[in-house]
C-alpha cells in the first residue's frame, strides 16, 4: 500500500469490506513484544531469586503500560487509519516510545520509573497528536470525542510526570494507581457522546494477532530456557516433561482462543469495553506461561530459590488464569448447555491445582489442557448448533 503526502483523518466505516491489518500495525506488535520480552525476563529472574510478590507486582505494573498503549492505538487505527505520511511518521513514533519503554523496564522492577515514563509520554504524545488530526477532519459529536481522548490522554501524561516526582513509597503507589484508573476512564467518558467507528472484524483480528505474538514469544522464551539448561546441566530428564507440559499448554491455549470467531460480539462499546479490558489479563497471563516455565526449568536444575510447588504454579497459576478468561471473554458466548459452560472453569481450576502434583506438575496440567480442548470437540460434535471449533 503507497501511503499519500496526506489527507484528511475522518472516520472509516464500520461496515467497510475486506478490512484486516495492515503490514504497519504487524511491525507495531512486533516491535511491542520487545518489551513484552523484557517484562518476562524479569519476572524470571525477581521470582528464581525468591521474590514473587515483588515480581508479580512489577510485572503487572510494567504489563500495563505496554497493553495500554498497544491497546489504544489499535482501537484508534481502526477507527481512523488513513495510512498517509503523518499518520506513518507518528506511529514509528509510537514505536520509538515502546522502545524505550522496554529499554527501562529493569531499571523499573527497580524503582526507577523515569526511563519507562518517558517511553510511555512519548507513545501517549504521539497518539494525542493522532486524535488532534481526527478532531481537525471531524464536526459536530465526533470531534468532541476525538478532543476528549486527546485532553485525558495529556492529563494523563502530565500526572505521571509529576509522580515521578513524589518519593518512593506508599504515597507513590496510590498515585500510580490512580492514575491508572484515570487512563481507564478516558475511552469511557470520552465515548458517551459519540461511539468511534472501531471495525469489529478489525479489532477482533488485531487481538488475535497479538495474542499469537505473545505466545509465540512464550514458546521462544521457554525454548531458550530449556536449550541453556540442557547445555550447562545435561539435565534433559528433568527438563523433558517441563518442555513437553508447556507445549501442550501453549498448544492448547492457541486452539481454545480461535475456537471460534468473536467479532459478531462486538456490536456496540458496552461489549467492546469488557472484551477489550480483559485482554490485559489474557495477555499477561499468556506472556506470564513463558516466564513460569523458565522459572520451572530454573527450578530443575537448582538455579531458582524456589520450592517445586512455588515453581510449578508459576506455570500453572498463568496458565489457569488464561484458560478461565478465555472462557469469560470468549467461549461462553457460543457454548451451549451446562457441560459445554463447564470445561474452561473447571479446567482452570485442576490445572491451578496441578502445582502440587511434584516434578510431573507442568506436564500434567499440559494434559488436562490438551483434555479440555478434546472434551470442547467431543461435545462441539454432540451439539452442532453451539458452532463450535474447539
Amino acid at each position: 500500500m503507497n501511503a499519500s503526502t496526506t489527507r484528511r483523518m475522518t472516520a472509516r466505516s464500520r461496515t467497510e469490506a475486506h478490512r484486516v491489518a495492515t503490514p504497519l500495525e504487524l511491525f507495531f506488535d512486533l516491535c511491542f513484544v520487545v518489551a513484552v520480552a523484557q517484562a518476562g525476563t524479569r519476572l524470571v529472574h525477581s521470582t528464581a531469586d525468591g521474590h514473587p510478590g515483588h515480581a508479580v507486582t512489577g510485572y503487572l505494573f510494567v504489563f500495563f503500560g505496554i497493553w495500554w498503549a498497544w491497546m489504544n492505538f489499535s482501537w484508534f487505527a481502526s477507527a481512523y487509519d488513513t495510512d498517509d505520511v503523518p499518520y506513518r511518521i507518528a506511529t514509528l513514533v509510537q514505536i520509538a516510545g515502546v522502545l524505550i519503554y522496554a529499554a527501562g523496564v529493569p531499571r523499573a522492577f527497580d524503582g526507577d520509573l523515569a526511563i519507562v515514563v518517558l517511553g510511555y509520554v512519548v507513545m501517549r504524545l504521539a497518539l494525542t497528536f493522532q486524535w488532534l488530526r481526527a478532531a481537525y477532519g471531524e464536526r459536530g459529536p465526533a470531534r468532541r470525542t476525538a478532543l476528549t481522548y486527546a485532553g485525558g490522554v495529556v492529563v494523563c501524561q502530565v500526572c505521571w510526570a509529576a509522580l515521578l516526582l513524589v518519593p518512593a513509597g506508599a504515597g507513590r503507589v496510590a498515585g500510580f494507581l490512580c492514575v491508572i484508573v484515570a487512563e481507564l476512564l478516558v475511552p469511557v467518558i470520552a465515548e458517551r457522546g459519540h461511539q468511534t467507528a472501531w471495525h469489529p472484524h478489525h479489532i477482533s483480528e488485531r487481538y488475535g494477532l497479538f495474542t499469537l505474538i505473545v505466545l509465540g514469544e512464550t514458546v521462544s522464551a521457554a525454548t531458550v530456557a530449556v536449550q541453556s539448561a540442557i547445555d550447562e546441566h545435561d539435565a534433559l530428564g528433568e527438563l523433558l516433561p517441563i518442555a513437553a507440559g508447556g507445549l501442550l499448554i501453549v498448544f492448547a491455549a492457541w486452539w481454545i482462543y480461535f475456537a471460534v470467531p468473536i467479532h459478531g460480539h462486538l456490536r456496540g462499546n458496552r461489549q467492546a469495553f469488557l472484551w477489550g479490558y480483559g485482554h490485559y489479563v489474557v495477555f499477561s497471563s499468556a506472556a506470564a506461561i513463558g516466564a513460569g516455565i523458565e522459572v520451572a526449568v530454573e527450578q530443575a536444575v537448582g538455579k531458582a530459590h524456589l520450592t517445586t510447588t512455588g515453581a510449578s504454579f508459576a506455570v500453572t497459576g498463568p496458565s489457569a488464569v488464561f484458560l478461565f478468561t478465555l472462557w469469560l471473554l470468549h467461549a461462553r458466548h457460543s457454548k451451549r448447555g451446562a457441560a459445554q459452560q463447564s470445561i474452561l472453569p473447571v479446567a482452570a481450576v485442576l490445572v491451578a491445582l496441578c502445582a502440587f502434583a511434584g516434578h510431573a506438575a507442568v506436564l500434567l496440567a499440559g494434559i488436562i489442557a490438551a483434555l479440555a480442548v478434546a472434551a470442547g470437540l467431543t461435545l462441539a460434535a454432540r451439539n452442532p448448533e453451539s458452532h463450535e471449533a474447539e
